[in-house]
């Protein structure tokens, strides 16, 4: 096991086992063969092959090594005892063996241990030869102390079975060797659970080929852990190769060599050729299929790596193991690794400990560099190399050594790391090396979808794009549809790239993103073409005149992003020095996001030919044009406008191609027009309280959500729209009229929800046969028409969802809602159980005092999945309350996990109380 000590150093060896022996004995039988099996399975072994030995002193590269052996086999045969050079070999093993870094074993070839420690029989007759010698009192003694140890005897062990004997030893001190090699690189932290994953995947014993990838960053330590699960699992198998640097190597030498490698270790044989990466892989392929093999690829970025070296899994002999470690995940995916697993980071516990290991050679740090030892933690952020890497550094370094280097390290990143990171990052097409640069300065952090707008308006294919960044390990994407994650150290290295093109001129650099280097260049109009995206968080204390003006410059802007102090007052604008008409914005600008736009309108300078998205935030914005003027948005395919209280009427029919429309908490808007628009996809309004005109287009073939909540229209007609798929109205207190057109069959989820003076549903809702949420809640409908119950949902028998209840076939025959209603009448607090279940949808009347009990009984017979609680009168009050009616209602199935409960009161039926 790894040793848990602060200060001890593993000694490293030369050799892993040292072979003692009498050569005329067993040097071309017995020990011939131990010696080609330890070899064989990777064990580094001496054994001295000089046949004739002078004298009774051993030599001193004899000595050398027997001192640089960690394990010892002393093969005990009949005529061992008769060599002085044996013995004396002997004694100095048995010298080395009272040190704890060294163990001997013997081995009883063809004597028993008896025989030696007391030297009778064979052994006895071979040291007769020794009596009158003055070392043999010492030879005497070691032999006594060497057969004493624990070891093996060829009669007792494997039935004397030779060829299973030696199967054994090699088996036992592997085993020993796995252990220690565990332990040996004492800067090993955080590995033990890791590598135990790693083997669980594996999945060692079943009669298969398991195929696994261990995926990651640069410097995360997935070499490190290939490694370590390497060599703790290799001696289970016939034959083993670790390849490293496949990605270094294969670029310079090609795959033929890499394939050499792994014939020559699987089979130890070094005289291996191969003439080409086509005869390499038939070879592979020939000789994997009849050993068991555990091969490790480390570092592959290529398909074609892993087609040369480990082909298909008929290849291998089932029970082998092949391990792969890369930064690319689709090059797993396209070989159909199916078990990939991503190398986690170190947390803070872990990594303090591996940085105190390097730093201070310890486990902890010294107290009185305590708190700058977690700033530098803090600054790797988990990476193992980055962490070794200072800790070494910083090794034997003073107080303020330390402190220069945390200070550096705040500008300047750390050459090693960036290094490392910078190999993905060359690997990309252009255009995605693009994109990263734009992720790592700008949109890190941004939603998924936001971030694919912005790049997508700058021409880039940023859905692809950002599935290879997170193939290559370069981005996360939090839950697939959240937030673009990014390791410190890979944003560090991106905007690196950036800064290092004149590094000391930012108004050289293609993107800027510090506010001091961009007020600068701003306020001294030194802008140039160079500049392609801005993102600028605070641009508070910069006049509005310097700061257009500074734009002017930049040509080829094509990204901008501010944040100004919002809702400028009349009294400061009345002390502008400016035509604000005249201020340029530059006319490449593909994606325009501005906090606190200060002016009425856009600059009538500027040429909206590019601009592909246009968000405006807290803007003072009156109207897009002054003075009636139209330019025309071609390319405009999404607009916003949030908290823009001064804009009061939006024409668009200078957009044609607008895809996305969302205005909200726009609260002097009163009026919007479509003419045609074609293309929307997306119409979203919010607390909008004065919109009172909405003239949708005729048709909008591609539209698939309305989304309105607090307006004041009265009527929503919608025109032709095939691709309808939700439309939601809430909280509309004026709405009175609302035509659905028949076309709509696509219509999913349909919400009315606080729409007070909605008095009916359109006739043709019937027709609707996706439809499957109806939230008419808070309206005024009394009643459904008679075409609901034509829906595809009700003659299936599958629920079909009305606001918050769930309203079953059963519920409409005249019979249940008499009955209802008749049960009703005696006021008693009273349940309806709406269920759907397995077996079908069921419901019933159930009184509160029983409710718990009932519903327990309920779920135990049905695989229940959805469960509606309708309060049919006040009296329920007492008894259950929303909230503690889910804590309470418990049925402890199996199913439990899968049951939805909706609660609300009788008028959602059109069940009149009594």
């Amino acid at each position: 096991m790894a040793s848990t000590s602060t200060s001890s150093v593993q000694k490293s060896f030369k050799y892993d086992v040292f072979i003692s022996f009498r050569g005329e004995d067993t040097r071309n039988t017995f020990v011939g063969h131990l010696y080609n099996a330890l070899e064989q399975k990777g064990i580094e072994t001496y054994i001295d092959d000089k046949k004739i030995r002078k004298g009774k002193t051993i030599s001193d590269e004899l000595i050398e090594a027997i001192e640089d052996s960690r394990f010892y086999i002393i093969v005990f045969s009949k005529k061992y005892a008769s060599s002085s050079w044996c013995l004396e070999e002997l004694v100095k093993i048995m010298e080395c063996q009272k040190m704890p870094e060294h163990t001997a074993y013997p081995v009883f070839y063809d004597v028993e241990p008896t025989e030696v420690r007391k030297l009778y029989g064979p052994v006895g007759e071979a040291f007769k030869k020794h009596e009158n010698d003055e070392s043999a009192g010492k030879w005497r003694q070691a032999l006594k102390e060497a057969a004493s140890l624990a070891g093996w005897e060829l009669k007792t062990t494997a039935a004397g079975h030779e060829a299973n004997f030696i199967h054994k030893i090699i088996q036992d001190i592997s085993l020993e060797l796995r252990f220690i090699d565990s332990s040996v690189d004492g800067n090993l932290v955080g590995m033990e659970t890791r590598v135990d994953e790693i083997i669980s995947s594996l999945e060692m014993g079943v009669d298969d080929v398991r195929m696994i990838g261990i995926k990651g960053m640069g410097g995360a330590g997935k070499t490190t852990l290939a490694r370590a699960v390497f060599d703790k699992l290799s001696f289970q198998f016939e034959g083993q190769s670790f390849v490293e640097n496949i990605r270094e190597k294969s670029s310079l030498s090609g795959l033929d060599p890499l394939q050499k490698q792994v014939l020559s270790d699987v089979l130890n044989d070094q005289g291996i050729t191969v003439s080409g990466v086509h005869e390499g892989k038939k070879m592979i392929k020939k000789k994997m299929c009849i050993r068991k093999v555990l091969i490790v690829l480390d570092d592959v970025d290529k398909i074609e790596q892993l087609e040369a070296l480990v082909g298909d899994r008929d290849w291998f002999k089932p029970g082998s193991g092949i391990i792969i470690t890369t930064r690319e995940e689709q090059v797993l995916v396209a070989h159909e690794v199916n078990l990939i697993r991503d190398v986690h980071l170190l947390d803070d516990k872990e990594a303090i400990c591996l940085f105190s290991r390097h730093a201070f050679r310890r486990e902890i740090p010294i107290e009185r560099y305590k708190e700058l030892s977690k700033q530098v933690v803090r600054y790797a952020a988990g990476l193992p190399l980055t962490i070794r890497v200072l800790g070494s550094f910083l090794h034997g370094k003073d107080d303020r050594e330390w402190e220069d280097a945390i200070d550096r390290l705040k500008t300047i990143p750390l050459r090693e790391t960036i290094e490392k990171l910078e190999l993905s990052y060359d690997d990309l097409e252009e255009d995605y090396k693009e994109i990263f640069l734009d992720v790592a300065c700008m949109f890190k952090g941004w939603w998924k979808e936001n971030a694919i707008r912005a790049l997508e308006s700058c021409g880039f294919s940023a859905r692809i794009g950002l599935r290879v960044l997170e193939l290559k390990s370069l981005i996360t994407i939090s839950g697939g549809i959240g937030k673009l994650g990014m390791h410190d150290h890979i944003e560090e290295m991106g905007k690196n790239i950036v800064r290092r093109v004149n590094p000391n001129k930012p108004e050289m650099h293609s993107r800027l993103w510090i506010k001091e280097e961009i007020k600068d260049v701003l306020a001294n109009n030194s802008g140039t073409q160079a500049t392609q995206c801005i993102t600028l968080d605070d641009a508070r204390g910069l006049d509005y005149e310097i700061l257009m003006n500074g734009l002017a410059n930049m040509k080829e802007l094509r990204f901008l992003q501010l944040y100004t102090p919002p809702w400028v007052s009349e009294d400061e604008v009345s002390k502008w020095k400016f035509d604000e008409d005249s201020l340029p914005l530059p006319n490449a600008l593909r994606f325009l996001r501005w906090t606190g736009y200060p002016l009425s309108s856009l600059p009538k300078t500027f040429k909206p030919n590019h601009l592909v998205a246009l968000e405006m935030n807290i803007s003072s914005i009156f109207q897009l044009w002054k003075d009636g003027e139209e330019k025309p948005f071609l390319k405009l395919r999404f607009l916003a406008f949030t908290y823009s209280d001064y804009l009061r009427t939006l024409d668009l029919s200078a957009a044609p191609n607008l895809e996305t429309l969302i205005l909200d908490y726009c609260d002097n808007l009163v009026e919007v027009h479509f003419k045609v628009t074609p293309n929307l996809k997306e119409l979203t309004i919010y607390d909008c309280e004065r919109l009172e005109k909405l003239h949708l287009p005729a048709e909008s073939p591609k539209l698939r959500s309305l989304h309105f909540y607090n307006l004041k229209l009265r009527t929503l007609h919608l025109g032709v729209t095939p691709n309808l798929e939700t439309l939601r109205v809430r909280d509309c207190a004026n709405l009175v009229e609302l035509q659905i057109p028949a076309e709509c069959r696509k219509l999913i989820n349909l919400n009315l929800n606080n729409c007070v003076k909605v008095a009916e549903l359109p006739e043709e809702i019937g027709w609707l046969e996706c439809l499957k949420k109806l939230d008419i809640t808070g309206t005024c409908i009394s009643h459904l028409p008679e075409s609901i119950f034509r829906m595809k949902g009700t003659k299936s028998g599958s629920p079909v969802y009305f606001g918050r209840v769930m309203i079953l076939e059963q519920l409409r025959r005249p019979k249940e809602v008499t009955a209802l209603r008749t049960f009703l009448t005696g006021g008693a607090p009273v349940v309806l159980v709406v269920l759907a279940s397995a077996s079908g949808p069921s419901w019933s009347l159930v009184s509160a005092s029983r409710l718990k009990s009932k519903y327990k009984e309920i779920c135990t017979r049905n695989q229940v999945c959805y469960t509606s609680f309708i309060l049919l009168n006040q009296g329920i009050r007492s008894y259950f309350t929303a909230n503690n009616l889910r804590q309470n209602l418990k049925p402890g199935t199996t199913e439990e996990a899968n049951i939805s409960i909706d609660i609300t009161s009788s008028s959602m039926l059109g069940v009149k109380m009594v």
